[in-house]
């Protein structure tokens, strides 16, 4: 499996052309989480405090749908550098005519735009730190799969049936994500990107040992993935698994935007899958990122999706946009994700890779990137937001 940009086996060949032909009819959902994982000191730069990062997710959901010209009621956390990814998602929905559904699963500061927001056990406010095993209520999980699952299969049921972006903002999230892949049996320390400029591989490790310790779970992935997601995971992760388990037996192909965050929902969606679905899954869905975290050094999501198909035996898709912000005369901020302080969020990769797959080259996003930028933040640096 190539990771870097289109390409691959007949496979991913069959899913771009799928998704060249019915682009412009995709629906596009963002899913907001939150959990106490984020206000751990050192875990993520989704906003320089824990305090910031509770508005997080709703200011990103109000610059993808206000977009830069329009301030949100929350203004976007500061970052180290950059500005956030939710700027680039922002471009293409615009620009190919595209508008998300938002889901906000529970987080502390609501969006102040048209938004979703599941009934109770559902949404039950931002799960608990992972490192006391005990993130979220079974019940919780099982009301997240069965939404997923009846979302999946209403989008199916759609004439034509309308193929699926899947986008999240979940602050502490890759943090989860590297918990619930250990959970469930894959070995992914040292590959799991971050928000920080150099991933927290020993602190996300830590934690996640405590919340094995805690749940009493060995991680050889005989657990049942239930009680794996409830000990260690996120709101946004079994309702993401149950949409593509439904999209799956229907042959509904989903773009799983972003990186180690959708590798953990594609994992957990396999471990939930009876094997002879397997397959069809690994073949309707890929997981698609940023050139950042495609070419990060200090993770690797490449081996990280090997690792994933080798356990359930299949071969995963995956995709990184061509996507670079590397012209001089760009907005400052942008060129900060060359110099790897923003990565991913907010559904960027999987995006980008949507432009490309419209037909339209990636150096014109680019300079749509930069114009949005210059209306959001001015010619200045004034470095702000991350999802």
């Amino acid at each position: 499996m190539k990771l870097p940009l289109v390409g691959g086996n007949a496979a991913a060949c069959r899913w771009q052309d799928r998704w060249r032909q019915h682009w412009h009819e995709a629906q596009v959902l963002l899913l907001l989480a939150a959990t106490e994982t984020a206000a751990v000191e050192g875990i993520s730069a989704a906003g320089s405090t824990a305090s910031a990062r509770r508005q997080t997710a709703a200011a990103d959901a109000e610059l993808l749908l206000l977009g830069p010209r329009q301030r949100g009621p929350h203004a976007l956390p500061p970052l180290p550098a950059g500005v956030s990814p939710a700027l680039i998602s922002q471009v293409v929905l615009e620009h190919l005519g595209l508008t998300p559904l938002v889901v906000d699963l529970g987080c502390v500061v609501a969006p102040a735009v048209p938004h979703l927001r599941l009934p109770p056990p559902a949404d039950s406010g931002p799960s608990r730190c992972l490192s006391g095993g005990q993130a979220m209520a079974p019940a919780r999980i099982e009301a997240l799969l069965l939404q997923g699952q009846r979302w999946g299969k209403r989008l199916a049921a759609g004439r034509p049936a309308r193929p699926l972006l899947l986008a999240e903002c979940v602050p502490g999230g890759t943090t989860t994500a590297q918990a619930l892949l250990t959970g469930l049996g894959v070995e992914a320390a040292g590959l799991v990107s971050g928000s920080l400029l150099q991933p927290a591989h020993p602190l996300k490790a830590a934690l996640v040992q405590q919340g094995m310790a805690a749940a009493a779970l060995a991680g050889t992935g005989g657990e049942p993935p239930r009680q794996v997601v409830a000990a260690l995971g996120d709101p946004m992760q079994p309702l993401a698994a149950g949409l593509l388990l439904a999209a799956a037996e229907a042959d509904l192909p989903v773009l799983l935007a972003g990186g180690s965050q959708m590798a953990a929902v594609l994992a957990l969606a396999l471990a939930l899958a009876p094997p002879p679905l397997r397959p069809r899954l690994a073949a309707v869905a890929a997981v698609a990122t940023t050139a950042w975290v495609a070419k990060e050094a200090g993770s690797d999501l490449a081996l990280l999706l090997e690792r994933i198909g080798a356990r359930w035996g299949v071969e995963p898709l995956a995709f990184a946009a061509d996507l670079r912000f590397e012209a001089p005369d760009l907005h400052p901020a942008l060129r900060d994700y060359e110099r790897g302080y923003v990565k991913e969020g907010v559904g960027a990769g999987g995006l980008a890779l949507l432009w490309q797959l419209s037909g339209r080259p990636a150096s014109a996003l680019a300079q749509a990137c930069d114009l949005a930028c210059r209306q959001l933040l001015g010619d200045g640096r004034l470095p702000s937001g991350n999802g």
